[in-house]
């Protein structure tokens, strides 16, 4: 599965004309790639400090009704999305109602027989055990104690801490982890406290019911012919590993509120940005 690409670029300071040269540049640059790699749509944000200095679509947000991709583009973001979600935890064991260290099953009991040992840090870092994709049937509706249930059928794939293996169940997870400490659903959350905080007026958890201004479609290649993106379900596509739907201009709000120190604290955002050890 693919989605319409959504990049956010960074610049220390610099001379305005190198500057100009620069987005210039990145300009050029993207418009050869959209057509290189046949990419449907994109949108780019450069920032420079705290100010956009190019904000624009390339191609089209819509394919089947022509409409261009734009700055103000709202785009489901896929995996990118699991960077909230870390920030709401670490914001969270800030305030002193969770520790990274703590047992995963202090909260979710459901899978005490299949995960002693794993950490909300192992969760976030990618080192549990927890398999990559636990969904049985990804057009059903879930609960979220389903959703657990079925995440702790399956056994770890190996000791947590010993090597590190990418899992968007354990980002799921880890939004769950969110709604039980907080008795928030965890994008309620992040509107609350990042979203609204940071400016992202877009910002958003997906929903196919809702009307959403400026929306982006997904698409995928099926060898050389372009086909619409698959449907799954509700409960599904608004999980916390993969659900979240943001314009490049909430990403250099995002940025600029990382830069700081407004979503996170300073000691918050080193202790994100700190590589993990694993247990050799």
């Amino acid at each position: 599965m693919t989605w319409p690409l959504l990049i956010l670029l960074l610049f220390a300071p610099a001379a305005a004309a190198q500057t100009r040269a620069v987005v210039d540049s990145i300009d050029g640059f993207v418009r050869s790639e959209l057509a290189r790699q046949r990419v449907p749509g994109m949108s780019v944000a450069v920032l420079h400090g705290d100010s956009i200095v190019l904000a624009r679509g390339y191609g089209y947000a819509n394919v089947e009704q022509h409409v261009p991709a734009t700055d103000s583009t709202v785009y489901p973001v896929g995996s990118v999305s699991k960077q909230f979600a870390a920030a709401a935890i670490v914001m969270l064991a800030e305030q002193g109602r969770l520790g990274l260290d703590d047992p995963i099953t202090r909260y979710l009991p459901e899978g005490s027989a299949v995960w002693p040992g794993v950490t909300i840090r192992h969760l976030l870092t990618h080192t549990s055990g927890v398999p990559q994709d636990t969904m049985p049937d990804w057009r059903r509706d879930y609960t979220e104690t389903e959703l657990v249930r079925s995440a702790a059928a399956q056994p770890l794939e190996f000791t947590p801490g010993d090597r590190q293996s990418y899992s968007s169940t354990g980002y799921a997870l880890l939004g769950i982890i969110i709604h039980r400490v907080t008795g928030q659903f965890y994008g309620d959350f992040l509107r609350e406290h990042l979203f609204r905080p940071l400016g992202m007026g877009t910002a958003r958890v997906n929903s196919d019911a809702d009307i959403v201004p400026n929306r982006a479609a997904g698409y995928y290649f099926a060898g050389d012919t372009l086909k619409n993106q698959d449907w799954v379900s509700p409960s599904i596509n608004s999980t916390a590993d993969c659900c979240l739907s943001l314009t490049v201009r909430d990403f250099a709000q995002w940025a600029i509120g990382l830069n700081h120190g407004k979503a996170l604290s300073r000691a918050g955002r080193e202790m994100s940005w700190t590589p993990v050890r694993l247990n050799n």
